[in-house]
């Protein structure tokens, strides 16, 4: 296996947008997967082609380093669920505290498909944009699941994989600064204008921290972390 080769989880996101551009500055190659599980949003995979081409043409170092991008059909996922990023329905809180947007086994059949295709292709090094501080809760994207499915997966496929969460520990403003960080202005325009987080999938209005309703879950907190960042 390579180590100095990681595959990326990238939705189409700010979060995975950065993940990716922190995976590039650290790895010699990178591979992004990206997965279709019949999301309401689905204009995040739309995306996803071009970021990755204007990333590589603004960072030539970058695009040396930039490999294949995989998508997965994962239609089964949406089968199984009932929630308000897989159905035309409103969102809002459910009785056990959840949000209604979570996708339950969302994450952890997303990071084991990702370790069986790092599998094949030989990357040691699976980046996921998950985060603790700046969450709804979803109790897949916490740091305790992350390690403990980085152990499951190793011993169920004999490899040593490591999972990065550089977000982890991050909220939306300090996000914002890191891919100011690694790629400076052009890095946080090109996430401004290209990636897309609105549970809605709206891109009908460009505001000042990126496309999006406005109003939703995912946009109120996209939106809080740029005003935190330039405050």
């Amino acid at each position: 296996m390579r180590d100095d080769a990681a595959l990326v989880l990238f939705s189409g996101g700010q979060d995975s947008a950065t993940c990716l551009a922190w995976a590039l500055d650290r790895f010699a190659h990178v591979e992004t997967i990206g997965f279709d599980y019949g999301q309401r949003h689905r204009v995040e995979l739309d995306v996803r082609g071009t970021f990755r081409t204007r990333l590589a043409a603004e960072n030539p170092h970058w695009a040396a380093k930039l490999a294949e991008d995989h998508v997965l059909a994962l239609d089964a996922l949406r089968a199984v669920s009932d929630t308000a990023l897989t159905r035309d329905t409103g969102i809002a809180m459910q009785a056990d505290g959840l949000p209604n947007t979570f996708v339950p086994g969302r994450n952890l059949l997303f990071l084991t498909f990702a370790a069986a295709l790092a599998y094949r292709r030989g990357l040691r090094h699976i980046v996921a944009g998950v985060c603790e501080t700046d969450y709804s809760g979803y109790p897949d994207c916490r740091d305790d699941t992350l390690k403990a499915l980085q152990v499951a997966i190793n011993l169920g496929m004999e490899r040593r994989f490591v999972l990065h969460t550089p977000l982890m520990w991050r909220d939306k403003a300090a996000t914002w600064a890191l891919a100011e960080r690694l790629g400076g202005a052009a890095l946080v325009e090109a996430i401004r204008a290209e990636t897309h987080s609105c549970y809605l999938g709206d891109r009908s209005r460009l505001y000042p921290w990126g496309f999006g309703c406005g109003a939703c879950p995912a946009c109120e907190l996209r939106r809080r972390g740029w005003e935190q960042w330039h405050g």
